[in-house]
């Protein structure tokens, strides 16, 4: 698939891209964690949003869940 990083996808196909649960693309979505708009009751994310952030989460792999923020490597 091409890479659109502006083209809008629903929280089934973010989910299916980073291996999240829809669930967890929602709550990025309403807490501004990723770049997201409601159309009615529906979710729709930004495809280059949702990419980043799940490689920055693969990329600090457990120093993301540090709550001192900082990394002891």
């Amino acid at each position: 698939m091409p890479d659109f990083p502006n083209e809008w996808i629903t929280t089934q196909e973010a989910a299916e891209l980073t291996g999240y649960t829809t669930a967890l693309i929602r709550y990025l979505a309403r807490n501004k964690h990723i770049k997201a708009q409601k159309f009615g009751r529906d979710w729709m994310i930004k495809r280059g949003s949702v990419q980043v952030y799940a490689e920055e989460m693969r990329r600090l792999g457990t120093a993301k869940h540090d709550p001192r923020g900082r990394n002891d490597t």
